[in-house]
């Protein structure tokens, strides 16, 4: 039976954050162990460390293929790439040196799924300053996995348990994002979302698509990108048969999605699509000075294999303290598996 289970690339993300706690925490569980063949893409040293830090009663089993794995009872698998000595990482901050590890996991995880030699891979966050550093030149693991794949029609999928978002323009800076939402890809990341869904098992879903300018352009008084470029991709995608709804405001259009209206939202700019399901998905206590929630998962959508991520970044105040949140990394698992056994379907 485990033999036919999913066999998941989890990547360990920047060592100097919360990757390899979250990672160690999400593996431990039941439900994780049910479900697929998950085995660690890192650094033997870091994983050690993060085992003692927790008091885990789980052996760590280093590999240097995935051929090598065993998946028994009460042992993580850790595809070692040595590249990341726990013994002298600076812990919780930025360094080169971490971000040249970071990237060096997800590299391998992208050749394994290529190979075929893993079913998909998720991934735990990296630091984007830690990436420069280390003369990475791109701005995050939707990029890189988009380079390294040779993948030039890709999106961002954010899911949370009452949304989800796929965005037209992502890490760039907001005075470029009005030339960035053309017409050809503003149609592109429609037709991505239709993809998406279809990979979630939705068959013919809702698709609601975001204007840019407040009240969608008024008509032109605000703006006229809706005009020029969106309106037309919207009808574009409806002459292909897809049931698309807008451009419509976007300040009342996430309360009619997380109300049933939409099964996925097109979002023009990062912090349009991002803000609902984080203000949604994730929870601040005030009086412990703490997150406690961290609900929702990140998919790259339309690259040639399937990765899911955790929706939140390498949190160096609460790094290597062993009070790291593995929510999100057990929601990716979820959704990679559930998305897995859709494709197969």
């Amino acid at each position: 039976m485990a033999s036919r289970l999913p066999l998941l690339g989890i990547t360990m993300g920047d060592p100097a954050g919360v990757g390899p706690e979250i990672i160690a925490k999400a593996l431990a569980t039941p439900e994780v162990a049910a479900t697929c063949r998950p085995v660690v893409i890192g650094d033997r040293t870091v994983m050690e460390a993060t085992l003692a830090l927790l008091r885990s009663d789980r052996k760590l089993h280093p590999v240097s293929t995935t051929a090598e794995c065993r998946f028994e009872p009460g042992a993580i698998e850790c595809l070692d790439l040595a590249n990341a000595d726990a013994s002298t990482l600076v812990r919780a901050q930025v360094s080169a040196e971490a971000g040249r590890a970071a990237y060096a996991y997800i590299e391998r995880a992208v050749r394994l799924c290529q190979s075929g030699e893993i079913d998909g891979m998720v991934t735990a966050p990296v630091n984007k300053e830690a990436l420069a550093a280390a003369g990475v030149q791109h701005s995050g693991h939707t990029e890189i996995l988009a380079k390294l794949s040779g993948t030039k029609d890709f999106a961002m999928l954010l899911m949370g348990r009452e949304l989800k978002v796929i965005h037209v323009t992502t890490h760039v800076a907001l005075r470029r994002v009005p030339d960035l939402c053309t017409e050809d890809r503003v149609l592109r990341v429609i037709r991505l979302a239709q993809q998406a869904m279809n990979g979630l098992g939705v068959a013919r879903p809702r698709i609601a698509v975001c204007g840019l300018n407040p009240h969608a352009g008024e008509d032109g008084l605000f703006g006229d990108e809706e005009k020029t470029q969106i309106i037309p991709a919207a009808e574009a995608a409806r002459r292909e048969g897809l049931d698309v709804h807008g451009p419509l405001p976007a300040d009342t259009l996430f309360s009619r999605a997380r109300g049933g209206e939409f099964d996925i939202v097109v979002a023009m700019y990062h912090d349009q699509g991002h803000v609902p399901v984080k203000t949604l998905g994730f929870t601040y206590d005030e009086a412990r000075g703490q997150w406690t929630g961290l609900s929702g998962v990140n998919v790259t959508v339309g690259l040639p294999f399937l990765r899911v991520s955790v929706d939140h970044g390498t949190a160096f105040d609460r790094a290597w303290k062993g009070i790291a949140n593995p929510e999100s990394m057990l929601e990716a698992i979820d959704v990679a598996v559930r998305m897995l056994a859709a494709k197969t379907r």
